[in-house]
């Protein structure tokens, strides 16, 4: 599984959670939810954070991936894709 769906499963069971903590609180239904949402947010800061950085780690590599892949496009089209002879070494 990618980090980046266990991270956001991971948000939306804390925001369930939550509301479900706060479900028998006597409160109006959207103040629930605002506060749901807002401790969720904070727990996620403190609890995610591993998947978090296990998720940044992912797009990063697939960013350079990307990158290098448009570098290579860019030079073939340019031209400067020959393969260029080593020197020789007599």
């Amino acid at each position: 599984m990618s980090a980046a769906v266990k991270y956001t499963l991971g948000r939306i069971g804390l925001f369930v959670a939550v509301l479900a903590a706060l479900w028998f609180v006597d409160m109006n239904v959207f103040l629930r939810l605002m506060l749901a949402l807002v401790f969720s947010a904070a727990l996620s800061f403190f609890l995610l954070k591993g998947w978090r950085d296990e998720m940044a780690g992912e797009m990063a590599e697939a960013s350079e991936r990307r990158r290098a892949e448009k570098d290579r496009l860019r030079s073939a089209l340019a031209g400067d894709d020959q393969p260029t002879e080593p020197p020789n070494p007599n």
